[in-house]
């Protein structure tokens, strides 16, 4: 007897329909996939569109603390061993198609098919990453240059394929809980990138290349201000130091 060879589990297909377990859903710009403290029963897959997480304190503060793209999961945390609330809240930036998994479908695939499972995996351990990295940048980094590095992540530089031309609507209050300062600074920032021409502000933001490079090479105008004015640059005697002598 020959025995039939099990055909290769699709994941991509699986993620792109409705099935047992999941259904496709689709939100308006504004409107969440989950709210923090809901019950964490389900995981989400973005097909289409941008979101944000956002955590709100015990004193009623919200911060937007990530982004999300299309390709990306959101909710994973309903996968714990020990399923709970939601910790965060995800929103829709603009009109988004996701496919909505229950936590039970999305552990039995895992369990069943490995392909899935290192796909799965691959993207907890990317989100890890930047996650890391965005302390660090947090930590070490300007505002100013955090800031490019928002802007950057929003436009999907470095990620395979043609970047946004244009990022998604956000508020420069947005961007100041994201990077840890105020919105008067990120307004100053965002006018002295446009002086620059490292973006195109006309409604929406349109993101260059040059501000990229800046990135890379260091060359961001604050930066560089700090530099001319190190241990070896000569300093002018303040008025007050010149009425002494």
């Amino acid at each position: 007897m020959v025995e039939l060879e099990k055909p290769g589990f699709d994941a991509t297909a699986f993620l792109a329909h409705t099935g047992l377990g999941r259904r496709i859903i689709q939100l308006a710009p504004k409107e969440a996939f989950f709210v923090q403290g809901d019950p964490a029963d389900s995981i989400f897959y973005l097909q289409k569109g941008r979101a944000k997480v956002t955590v709100v304190s015990a004193a009623g503060k919200e911060a937007t603390i990530m982004l999300i793209s299309s390709g990306e999961f959101v909710g994973e945390g309903a996968l714990a061993a020990v399923p709970g609330l939601r910790l965060y809240t995800a929103t829709a930036i603009t009109a988004c198609i996701a496919v909505r998994i229950s936590r039970g479908e999305m552990i039995h695939v895992m369990h069943e098919e490995s392909h899935f499972t290192d796909f799965f995996l691959k993207f907890l351990l990317e989100r890890s990453m930047r996650v890391q990295a965005a302390l660090v940048d947090q930590l070490f980094n300007s505002s100013e240059k955090r800031l490019a590095r928002i802007l950057l992540l929003m436009a999907e530089f470095g990620k395979p394929g043609e970047q946004e031309q244009y990022i998604p609507k956000i508020s420069q209050e947005t961007l100041a809980e994201m990077i840890g300062t105020t919105r008067s600074r990120v307004s100053f920032f965002m006018n002295r990138f446009r002086k620059l021409g490292f973006i195109e502000y006309n409604g929406r933001i349109k993101v260059d290349k040059s501000l990229l490079n800046a990135i890379l090479l260091d060359h961001l105008p604050e930066r560089s201000h700090e530099r001319s004015l190190g241990p070896s640059s000569p300093r002018t005697p303040s008025k007050a130091a010149s009425r002494l002598r």
